[in-house]
């Protein structure tokens, strides 16, 4: 049980159903309506507690205090100085003025709150969600929306197990430029899918020198390292940083390229794991405080077709127009989804076939969650919680196949991969663009990671003890997150 009083906080028939633009949790487009939400009386306004006042936090603020069928009531942060940055600006926009609380345990015991949001750091993603659950408030989770795989499953099992919506924050599954090119690309557009291509071309800086640094005055450390150990600080700068090393963050794997991973796997089709794993990498070019690679390939097997995915944090020069988005290879031709809204389709002799475009933003995305939590139906979210979950997960199997690889040069590690049938374009390319930017592959060590099964129906990998121990990990109590069968 979750460490707070657990009450009741609104009967299910007070919401009223509507339809939305939406995809089902199997892909499947859902019948649509586009008259809005907004517009409902004041006495059946939804109250909204958000966790998490940075940057992504930022957005949802945005969003909800503009809306008339909703009211910010809650900001929470860890930070205080964070959130009390958004006070004014919230009261100004809904006319009355939210409550701060540092500790997010008080917002899961008013049982007056409807949804909770939470744009924490990656480590509280799951917690957060999963205790909003079960003191049943609907939730609105960022992405990555876990720190490893078990927690994602433990996630969906929540949402189903206390009838809650939960919505995943990778916002261009609402995206015309994105859905429309996805439906061309499954319903044969550019014949038999072979490859797609997940990119994530996104120049990455030092973080400064490994050290052991002050926490801001502002911030309550513990209640910030939450689950994850309480450690000194060994970065210079507490926000934003910590997706670069391990306790709290995945890399940009799971950073900005979990938008591309889950783009890349709705491609495909397929609402599982992968059948096996390989990744490789390292981080190259400066020497700080970073644990995770800031260059990374990650090859994933489903059945004829691979998910590769690509991590550059240094200076690259895009492939085919693009540098964060997804390239989908087919038998008669190619899709470059360039950007969360805009995607173009060409032949094979690379002339233009049909561009896919359209309005969307953020906005679109949370609209859909609040229809469905209108609705009661989890079905007409565009990003279920398991959708969520799977793509996510991909990502950790990902860096879990890297962590556990041997650090060796470019040379002794091309020779491991050949016989582990790579692609073999990609690796040329991950070299070639290594040694440009002036990387001695004689020397450098790379992180050469190992060839994992995936058993998909039981989310685990067998054979391997240390792999499968890393699909969870040590939690802090009392900020544990539940395992199997106890949520």
């Amino acid at each position: 049980m979750p460490p707070f009083s657990r009450r009741r906080f609104l009967e299910d028939s007070m919401f009223a159903a509507s339809a939305a633009l939406a995809m089902s949790a199997a892909g499947e487009l859902v019948a649509a309506e586009d008259a809005p939400v907004q517009g409902a009386s004041a006495n059946e306004r939804l109250s909204v507690a958000i966790i998490g006042a940075g940057g992504r936090g930022g957005s949802h603020i945005g969003h909800f205090r503009e809306r008339k069928d909703a009211a910010i009531t809650y900001l929470c942060d860890a930070d205080e100085q964070r959130a009390q940055a958004h006070m004014d600006e919230v009261e100004k926009s809904q006319g009355h003025r939210p409550k701060y609380v540092q500790d997010m345990r008080e917002v899961f015991d008013d049982p007056s709150v409807d949804i909770v949001t939470t744009a924490t750091p990656n480590h509280w993603h799951a917690l957060v969600s999963i205790w909003a659950m079960q003191a049943n408030k609907d939730v609105y989770v960022e992405k990555p929306v876990s720190h490893n795989v078990s927690e994602g499953r433990r996630m969906v099992e929540a949402a189903r197990k206390y009838g809650r919506i939960c919505q995943t924050g990778t916002q261009c599954r609402s995206m015309p430029g994105t859905y429309k090119a996805i439906e061309f690309i499954r319903q044969g557009g550019i014949g038999e899918l072979k490859i797609a291509r997940g990119l994530c071309y996104k120049r990455r800086d030092s973080i400064g020198p490994r050290g052991c640094y002050p926490w801001p005055k502002s911030v309550d450390y513990n209640l910030w390292c939450g689950p994850s150990p309480l450690e000194p600080l060994t970065r210079e700068r507490l926000h934003y940083d910590w997706h670069w090393q391990w306790a709290q963050g995945n890399g940009d794997l799971g950073n900005q390229g979990i938008h591309q991973m889950d783009i890349a796997r709705w491609g495909i089709g397929v609402d599982r794991l992968s059948e096996g794993v390989l990744s490789y990498g390292g981080r190259f070019g400066y020497e700080d405080a970073g644990e995770v690679a800031n260059t990374q390939i990650v090859e994933h097997i489903y059945g004829d077709k691979k998910l590769i995915f690509e991590v550059r944090g240094l200076e690259t020069e895009a492939l085919r127009g693009a540098k964060v988005g997804v390239i989908f290879e087919g038998t008669a031709g190619y899709v470059v989804n360039d950007g969360y809204n805009h995607s173009t389709a060409f032949d094979l002799d690379g002339k233009v076939i049909q561009e896919f475009k359209g309005p969307g933003g953020d906005g679109v995305h949370y609209e859909n969650f609040v229809r469905a939590v209108r609705s009661r139906n989890y079905q007409e979210l565009n990003a279920d919680i398991e959708q969520g979950h799977l793509s996510s997960a991909l990502c950790h199997l990902g860096n879990i196949s890297m962590q556990l690889g041997e650090h060796l040069n470019a040379p002794d590690c091309e020779s491991y991969l050949s016989g582990q049938h790579i692609d073999l374009e990609t690796w040329d390319r991950f070299k070639g663009h290594l040694s440009e930017r002036g990387v001695d592959l004689g020397k450098a060590k790379l992180w050469c990671g190992i060839p994992l099964k995936i058993d998909a129906d039981n989310e685990s990998i067998p054979g391997h003890e240390q792999a499968q121990a890393m699909l969870t990990r040590e939690y802090r109590k009392p900020f544990v997150v539940p395992a199997a069968g106890q949520v």
